[in-house]
């Protein structure tokens, strides 16, 4: 099992999930972030500090966010990992009604 970042992340980009990974399994995409499997050691830490729910067990992934699974997998090396705080993107595309 791994925990995957879904499409929800796109444009709000909030990274406090990042800085409490213990496997910095995180990875920073210029719209939204990704979770390695490989890496991720399924401690759910990230999902609990999500403030948009953006994050789900790949076993819980909602069905409409399924594809995210894969995503997720295929993308995440190709982006440097991400270990730290930053300010959150919240672009046009964020669905974070607190933005």
């Amino acid at each position: 099992m791994a925990y995957v970042v879904t499409e929800i992340c796109v444009d709000c980009k909030y990274t406090s999930c990042a800085a409490v990974c213990p496997v910095e399994a995180f990875h920073e995409a210029p719209d939204t972030l990704y979770i390695d499997p490989d890496t991720c050691i399924d401690c759910n830490a990230c999902q609990y500090e999500c403030p948009i729910d953006a994050i789900f067990p790949d076993y819980d992934v909602p069905e409409k966010h399924k594809p995210s699974i894969e995503i997720n997998a295929k993308e995440a090396t190709k982006y440097p990992v991400i270990v730290t705080t930053k300010p959150p993107l919240k672009g046009a595309k964020c669905s974070d009604s607190s933005k």
